[in-house]
């Protein structure tokens, strides 16, 4: 018998690396999780034609805003800082985003289960507009932060719904090339947000770097109010009655998982700035963190499929090295786009329209290598080749933008920008290309919430690290190169209004200071980036088209 069946088939099907036969069934993929145990159905019908380009441009427009939300205020912080007298709050203009983000987001993917796609995403975006609403009219520095929180609750469940609306509307087999598009296009709000943030910060005032999410925000709206989204959502996953849909939100897990990361976020915030690291406030945080952290994961295992996020699920190779994948590569690029604009402001003395100017080739080779990624993964199926490739060009390139000084060349911080556009480009959608691929309907919706979570977790993290590096550093080399000089004096006058405010002599030992202080943080990135590297392999050797293809024993 064993002979007649290789004779049948002396070509047998290669083997799946990363499957075991339980995971597989007629050549393609599913989940464990999923009960059936059957690949995601393929006879939906789905939108096409001008509706298409609608409605996918709309939920691309919707995460563009939000991604330049998050970078935008980067060029403005200077200016910002100065009309407030508040340069030891620049951590928290971006931590505020998203640390209230971050708390919310694990939630997001139960909305998105529970109610209509289209109106949960309308909702999140007019939350979103109130936040940018508050953040424009600011009068202080505090009503700014809590405008960026409220942002931030909005934001967190904007990319998720996107991505709901285009699994919702193109067949499985092409949401890699849509998806590749559209996050390329919203990514460019990223690195754009820096140029557009710094025209309107000298041109116009810092407050239109907030203003102007409200006309286009409210375009998307009216768009998606006259369009009818298919609803894909899981009929067993509908519940009805008021108490019912609140248990099914695990209102407890997520009350301790954001309490988690509040207390987290604000130990990181506030050591080695406003308390030192050994004291009693900030051990006794961290402490409460860990703590709050036990809780959530045996509330979670308690509550089993029934989890704000459940352990089966993020218990998936596939689904944490994404999550990892994803905190660390965008820690390293928020990272980089808020002080390169601080690099070119304070240290190079440039106005914050040329700071966003300069930002330019990473902007360019971001955009081309995110569609260009996007595109080959949909033709060719594979993505772990482009993560991998992002991770160790990230590396080289943060590297290399740690020893931009004052005196270096025009055409080094050109070339290493672009070299880190290029590495941005290659692997930021391919953790969300990996879960929307690879989890059955029934759980897609949280895994992608898993995914996002990190995406705003990773910088909040990393921002808050960011800010206490930047400003320890830059007290301990300004006690040495410009001794004559209060730090005081130098945080109150802000990033962009230090040079009004420092005698011509002692100007270059301050400016000396900014740039080592930056190249510190530069360092602090280039840990995120490596990390992204290593972590990114357990996404496995996988094809968005289904079966795997042999590799070639060498």
């Amino acid at each position: 018998m064993k002979k007649d069946d290789k004779a049948a088939s002396p070509h047998p099907s290669p083997p799946n690396f990363d499957s075991t036969p339980e995971t597989q069934l007629n050549g393609k993929e599913t989940s464990l999780d999923d009960p059936t145990n059957t690949p995601i159905d393929e006879e939906h019908e789905y939108v096409t034609g001008y509706k298409l380009f609608v409605v996918i441009g709309a939920s691309t427009v919707a995460g563009f805003l939000m991604f330049l939300d998050t970078s935008i205020v980067a060029t403005a912080i200077p200016r910002i800082t100065s009309d407030f007298h508040s340069l030891r709050d620049i951590g928290w203009y971006g931590t505020a985003y998203q640390l209230a983000s971050c708390a919310l987001q694990p939630l997001t993917g139960k909305f998105y289960n529970q109610f209509n796609t289209r109106y949960t995403f309308i909702f999140f975006m007019v939350l979103f507009e109130l936040g940018s609403l508050l953040c424009g009219a600011a009068s202080s520095s505090k009503m700014l932060i809590l405008g960026r929180a409220v942002a931030g609750m909005g934001g967190s469940g904007m990319m998720n719904g996107g991505l709901m609306i285009l699994r919702a509307c193109v067949p499985n087999e092409k949401v890699a090339a849509y998806l590749g598009v559209m996050l390329g296009i919203c990514q460019m709000g990223v690195v754009m947000g820096p140029l557009v943030g710094g025209a309107l910060t000298q041109y116009v005032s810092w407050r239109w770097c907030f203003y102007i999410n409200l006309p286009l925000g409210g375009l998307v709206v009216f768009v998606l109010f006259l369009i009818t989204i298919p609803d894909r959502r899981p009929k067993s996953e509908i519940k009805t009655g008021i108490w019912t849909i609140l248990r099914s939100f695990d209102i407890p897990g997520f009350a301790i998982f954001a309490a988690t990361t509040v207390i987290c976020l604000l130990a990181l915030e506030w050591g080695g700035t406003t308390y030192k690291w050994t004291s009693a406030n900030i051990l006794g945080l961290f402490c409460g963190s860990a703590g709050a952290l036990v809780a959530f994961v045996l509330w979670e295992y308690r509550q089993g499929d029934a989890a704000m996020i459940p352990l089966s699920v993020l218990g998936q190779r596939i689904i944490w090295s994404s999550c990892l994948t994803y905190f660390f590569l965008c820690a390293n690029m928020m990272a980089i786009s808020f002080y390169m604009a601080i690099y070119f402001q304070a240290v190079r003395g440039r106005t914050p329209t040329m700071s966003g100017v300069n930002i330019l080739p990473s902007i360019l080779s971001n955009m081309f290598f995110a569609v260009f990624s996007g595109l080959l993964v949909g033709r060719w199926g594979y993505y772990l080749p482009w993560v991998i490739a992002s991770g160790a060009i990230n590396s080289i390139a943060t590297g290399l933008l740690a020893t931009l000084s004052p005196n270096s060349s025009t055409f080094q911080w050109i070339f290493y920008q672009i070299i880190a556009g290029i590495g941005r480009g290659c692997g930021f959608q391919m953790p969300l290309v990996a879960v929307q691929n690879h989890l059955p309907p029934s759980t897609v919706s949280v895994g992608v919430a898993a995914v996002v979570f990190s995406q705003a977790f990773g910088p909040a993290i990393f921002l808050a690290f960011a800010q206490t590096v930047f400003s320890t550093s830059l007290i301990k080399n300004l006690h040495t190169l410009a001794p004559l000089v209060d730090p005081e004096q130098i945080f109150q006058a802000g990033a962009s209004g230090y040079r009004d405010v420092v005698p011509a002599v002692d100007l270059a030992g301050v400016v000396l200071s900014y740039s080592k202080a930056i190249d510190d943080v530069f360092f602090l990135a280039l840990g995120a980036a490596a990390a992204a590297f290593f972590v990114c392999w357990g996404m496995g050797w996988r094809s968005v088209k289904g079966t795997m293809k042999a590799v070639p024993e060498v």
